[in-house]
């Protein structure tokens, strides 16, 4: 059986690499923004959409990128 390395990831496609990345700062950025509408929120608010101070805090203490 013959096994070949894969190439390097930026020389493979380098096109579909661009809009992977682009597609991830896009996430990263939606993210940031969802957090900070999140913040925003009143008791009543939470408390429509079924969200517990505790889950808030959880979901504003990570960081962008998760």
């Amino acid at each position: 059986m013959d096994r070949a390395l894969p190439r390097p990831l930026l020389l493979a496609q380098p096109g579909r690499l661009l809009q992977r990345l682009i597609q991830l700062l896009r996430q990263w950025r939606q993210n940031a923004r969802t957090r900070c509408q999140l913040a925003r929120l009143d008791d009543r608010q939470l408390a429509d959409i079924g969200i517990s101070h505790s889950e808030r805090e959880a979901e504003l203490s990570k960081p962008f990128w998760r």
